[in-house]
């Protein structure tokens, strides 16, 4: 997750994937969304400032520079520019050449935008897409770190990306060399499902080594950019791209990270959105455990294998499907047998369905199952923190 080091536009550049033309049709909700997202100096936060004040991109594009010059740190200049910056994009060509090639642009308004990532501060205005989103990526953790990982972090990324892939989580990174692809390619192994987000554009996959790895990803999830296409990867691109990976997710596992390490930027991120924060201790003697160091100094949970991270993860923002279309109200639910699903799905929260918790009797009735069993099983959803005893020999879901 580190930024690159290879040759790139500097960075102060601006993205350069967007066609230009002389004049561009100013119709359509997309359409504006797309320009807006052109314009050089409008970045996640201005945007929704402007949102804000005035309500949609098709409004924002049609006020006056004065209007505009009275939101957030907009410039004089910048407000003179901006209608005419807009403009100067080809949508038309865009849109054509995002469906040629697959690619589908979702606005923050749309219903298929990440609901996660709609929850945090700055989310991006356009999501430029290769692949796509189902509803269990709700339940979706980030595993990130260093490019010049050791072969042990290599090794744990990708076990415990398995093994996440195999509880039901979609594993998120960064499609970076080191820790990000072990992580992509762990979860690819295990036959579950990852998204990659790109600092560049999604058809233009950098490094471009990893192009064969993002076919793979794109045929088993989604590569995700908010820059246009075709973009080159720009230095400042890559830290404003870690809020996307934390913000797709439940929680961020660092496995290896240096102490000036991008995937610290990302776990920093991650604590500012209210998602959890892992970190993978290594050997005192190597510079990439030094980061990880840090964090778990600081009180980031500590990870020694995939339970670390299935117990840590908090509740869920609202209830969210699995892959085999169960609704989940928390994480653990994930990792459960067929045995402990039905017991709890016999469990109904206090207060529900107009009832009282029910009775253990009322769970061996509903379930079928020994009262042994029952009583057993409500043991282990306790350990799990999923259901409660009360008073009177009733239990109900925590």
């Amino acid at each position: 997750m580190d930024d690159p080091t290879s040759p790139q536009p500097s960075a102060g550049a601006a993205p350069s994937g967007i066609p230009r033309a002389a004049a561009g049709d100013d119709s359509g909700d997309l359409r504006d969304h797309v320009r807006l997202a052109s314009v050089p100096g409008i970045g996640p936060r201005l945007r929704r400032l402007l949102l804000e004040r005035f309500g949609s991109p098709t409004a924002i594009l049609a006020a006056r520079p004065l209007e505009l010059q009275g939101v957030g740190r907009i410039s004089r200049k910048l407000a003179r520019e901006i209608g005419q910056l807009a403009n100067d994009v080809d949508v038309d060509r865009l849109l054509e050449s995002c469906r040629e090639r697959g690619v589908r642009i979702i606005a923050e308004t749309s219903p298929d935008y990440p609901r996660l990532l709609s929850r945090i501060a700055d989310p991006p205005g356009l999501l430029f897409v290769r692949g796509g989103f189902v509803p269990c990526d709700a339940l979706a953790v980030a595993i990130v770190g260093s490019r010049h990982a050791t072969d042990y972090g290599l090794r744990v990324a990708g076990q415990l990306a398995g093994g996440l892939a195999r509880a039901g989580y979609t594993v998120v990174s960064g499609l970076a060399r080191g820790i990000d692809a072990a992580a992509h390619r762990g979860a690819l192994a295990a036959g579950g499902r990852t998204i990659a987000v790109l600092g560049s554009g999604v058809l233009n996959v950098y490094p471009p080594e990893h192009d064969g790895l993002a076919d793979e990803v794109v045929s088993h999830g989604a590569l995700v950019s908010e820059q246009p296409p075709f973009a080159e990867p720009f230095a400042a691109a890559f830290p404003q791209r870690n809020r996307i990976v934390s913000g797709l997710t439940l929680g961020t596992v660092v496995v290896q990270a240096s102490d000036r390490s991008g995937a610290l930027i990302t776990a920093r991120l991650a604590g500012e959105q209210g998602r959890e924060v892992f970190a993978v201790p290594g050997p005192i003697d190597c510079r990439m455990s030094r980061g990880c160091h840090e964090l778990i100094r600081d009180g980031v949970a500590l990870v020694g294998g995939v339970d670390d991270i299935l117990t840590g993860l908090g509740p869920l923002f609202e209830t969210a499907t699995s892959a085999d279309g169960t609704a989940v109200e928390t994480p653990a639910e994930l990792v459960l047998d067929e045995r402990e699903r039905a017991v709890l799905a016999a469990i109904a929260p206090a207060g529900v369905r107009g009832s009282d918790p029910p009775l253990v009797d009322d769970v061996v009735d509903a379930t079928g199952l020994q009262a042994s069993q029952v009583l057993a099983t409500i043991g282990v959803l306790e350990m799990r923190r999923l259901v409660r005893r009360l008073p009177g020999n009733r239990v109900a879901r925590s």
